[in-house]
């Protein structure tokens, strides 16, 4: 099974999410504060990271950057576990790349499916299965996207998004249905979440961020040719 590192400085929380996940068949490791959570990332690669963003030591923020900063650990997919349920610091959160973000209190239920959710679709891609539509060419084993030849780097939930579009055939993609099948989400509430990872998308594409078309009202589709509609 997957190694999770859990990231928290309250004993408590460490000790109920490292309960929850061991009963599951989880391997963890845990660390307290930042330092130890660079030190821990480094030295045993993990699968996935709870990450919480008020840290002593190091804050969650500069964890965060420093990782995917590294070569070594920026394809760690992480959820931010906070306190902090603010709108605007869960946008924060998710611009700068995390893959989900979950506010105290949680539930532990809640918390292990989106772990499984995250992992599955870094995990359990089919071995050798290309997409190559225009200019685009995604390596759905490996998770890699070349644009026009060069290579874009995706986290592994863009990258899933983007697949979940192109492979809509051009047809519109609701909301709700975008986020149950990237985020395995089943309501509207998190809505934000995709939004801003839509634009974090466009920002990557470039000069072919135009492809991901907004369908207002509804959702977003991917247009092939490139053209978005009038």
């Amino acid at each position: 099974m997957a190694t999770i590192l859990i990231v928290d400085d309250e004993n408590d929380i460490r000790e109920l999410i490292t309960l929850n996940l061991r009963r599951e068949g989880y391997d963890t490791l845990e660390a307290a504060d930042g330092l130890q959570a660079m030190k821990k990332a480094r030295k045993k690669i993990p699968d996935l990271i709870l990450l919480d963003l008020m840290l002593p030591e190091k804050d969650g923020y500069s964890v965060f950057r420093e990782l995917k900063e590294s070569n070594l650990t920026q394809n760690i997919p992480i959820i931010m576990l906070t306190a902090r349920g603010k709108l605007d610091e869960r946008i924060t959160g998710l611009s700068l790349g995390a893959d989900d973000y979950v506010t105290k209190p949680f539930s532990p239920k809640e918390l292990l499916l989106r772990i499984k959710n995250i992992l599955h679709r870094t995990q359990s891609h089919p071995a050798g299965t290309i997409i190559e539509i225009g200019d685009f060419r995604l390596d759905k084993n490996h998770l890699v996207l070349h644009l026009a030849g060069a290579a874009i780097d995706l986290t592994a939930t863009e990258f899933k998004l983007l697949v979940v579009l192109i492979e809509s055939g051009g047809h519109t993609q609701a909301r709700e249905d975008l986020l149950r099948q990237v985020w395995g989400y089943n309501d509207l509430t998190q809505t934000r979440t995709l939004d801003t990872h839509i634009k974090r998308l466009r920002e990557k594409l470039g000069d072919f961020s135009h492809q991901i078309e907004t369908v207002r009202g509804v959702g977003y589709r991917f247009i092939s040719d490139g053209k978005a509609s009038s």
